[in-house]
């Protein structure tokens, strides 16, 4: 590490932070430290980072904005990427979108909604940036990223860049089937012109049933589970009596069972045994193999 470290801090300087906590970067407000955390401006820098990695063996991970994550206690070894301001740009070319990976979701969807384009009310509310709703195939009310992603950019574990289409990303319930080591820079998306009244309608819709359904003003990584064929996780939750279910400071959310909240110096450890004994619960009482959305990342 120490000669990535040196090769890295010559071209980034302070921009690069050595074992530096990453709960102040993840929306759980949870995670111990990284070896190496750098911001790149730019898909040049975003290059150098990774084919450096790969050229001294040392694993990689882009941050993104840190939602739908559970960083361990122990932290993540080798290099934290998370994407700069570079990769926040929005253009529109007709009914054609480009978004950088950085990019707030909900700003995407209020941008396009603005513009008279539809496809994208779903993703009103959820937390995010694009790249990251495109790695979970981020969806919610009927609608999904897979539905309205026509190209995918990025650049390789080496250092490469690559485009992928529509076909190549293998889309699935709540995840994406990329190449390893794969970090997204830009997602195109082709969606469809509306009347602008009745989009922001509909997205404002949304927004008032997330915020009836979901905790507000407390850490958390969104839905924990994926719903099951045939059923809603929270529903399966609440039945095996699991809301409010407290583990340290960590506990199932009062309002909606699918949502750990911290409560106020929640470790990961405290969420992953609240994750244990839910599906070890349901199975009991329900006979369904729960599946997490939320991604454990990090030395367990």
């Amino acid at each position: 590490m120490n000669a990535l470290e040196h090769e890295l801090r010559r071209h980034f300087g302070e921009r690069l932070a050595a074992h530096l906590p990453l709960a102040d970067f993840t929306s759980f407000q949870i995670g111990g430290p990284a070896d190496l955390l750098v911001t790149v401006a730019h898909e040049d820098e975003l290059a150098k980072v990774l084919g450096a990695c790969d050229g001294h063996g040392s694993p990689s991970f882009c941050l993104g904005s840190g939602t739908n994550l559970l960083v361990s206690d122990r932290g993540v070894r080798g290099v934290v990427v998370r994407l700069g301001a570079g990769f926040e740009r929005i253009e529109i070319d007709e009914n054609n979108v480009r978004a950088g990976a950085a990019a707030r979701f909900g700003a995407l969807v209020e941008t396009v909604v603005e513009r008279g384009l539809g496809g994208l009310e779903f993703g009103e509310g959820i937390p995010g940036s694009v790249g990251g709703g495109l790695v979970m195939n981020a969806g919610a009310f009927g609608g999904e990223m897979a539905r309205v992603v026509t190209i995918v950019h990025g650049v390789t574990r080496d250092g490469t860049p690559r485009s992928l289409t529509k076909d190549e990303v293998h889309f699935a319930y709540r995840r994406t089937d990329l190449p390893p080591g794969f970090v997204i820079t830009r997602v195109d998306f082709m969606l469809e012109p509306g009347a602008r009244d009745s989009l922001r309608e509909r997205m404002l819709e949304l927004r008032a049933k997330r915020s009836a359904r979901q905790p507000r003003g407390v850490p958390n990584a969104g839905s924990v589970f994926k719903n099951p064929p045939g059923a809603f996780a929270g529903r399966l939750l609440e039945a095996a009596g699991l809301k409010g279910a407290r583990v340290g400071a960590a506990a199932f959310s009062d309002r909606h069972a699918n949502f750990i909240v911290n409560l106020g110096g929640a470790r990961a450890d405290d969420v992953r045994r609240l994750i244990d004994m839910a599906r070890e619960r349901v199975m009991a009482t329900s006979g369904v193999a729960l599946e997490p959305e939320v991604r454990m990342i990090g030395d367990w």
